[in-house]
């Protein structure tokens, strides 16, 4: 590791913030039989199996996974998913991202499901940094940070040779 990235979370401790979001997942849904995890790819949809795979372990909820792929760069929402809307009309929407920088990404996320009715949409990020320019609020969050803007905030999950952790650089 470099002498320029400060260790936020270790491989154990993101491991506790993923258990807490599932069970924080689990009580605001303790009435329902499904929620939908739609996971912005890459580390969105990562984060969104590691916490299907608590989920499975302390509840009976059905949880469907979603992969939301969305063109970061554009000014527009373009974003596909891998189910069609039939999966989650009318059910219970969780997005999740890794990280929350500005916004947009959580905000076009938010898009896909805007013309399809649901029971309510949450969601989740590993981090917040709290540099919001999009009305974006979250709903479970693993570690709210104070950056600033030039700092970039990495996630490393799943990644082969590397073990699991977020830093600050």
């Amino acid at each position: 590791m470099a002498t320029s990235q400060l260790l936020i979370l270790n491989k154990k401790q993101i491991q506790q913030k993923i258990d807490r979001i599932a069970y924080q997942i689990l009580e605001d849904n303790l009435n329902e039989k499904e929620v939908v995890l739609a996971g912005i790819w890459d580390r969105g949809y990562k984060l969104a199996l590691r916490i299907e795979k608590v989920l499975k372990k302390i509840s009976a909820l059905k949880v469907t996974l979603l992969r939301i792929d969305l063109e970061r760069e554009s000014s527009k929402l373009i974003a596909s998913t891998d189910l069609d809307e039939s999966h989650w009309k009318n059910k219970v929407i969780i997005l999740v991202d890794d990280v929350l920088n500005s916004g947009k990404t959580l905000a076009y996320g938010l898009g896909v499901f805007l013309n399809t009715p649901h029971k309510k949409i949450r969601t989740v990020v590993l981090v917040d940094r709290s540099h919001k320019i999009f009305p974006i609020a979250t709903d479970f969050v693993g570690i709210e940070l104070a950056t600033v803007l030039k700092e970039h905030v990495d996630v490393v999950m799943d990644v082969e040779g590397e073990e699991d952790r977020v830093y600050l650089s």
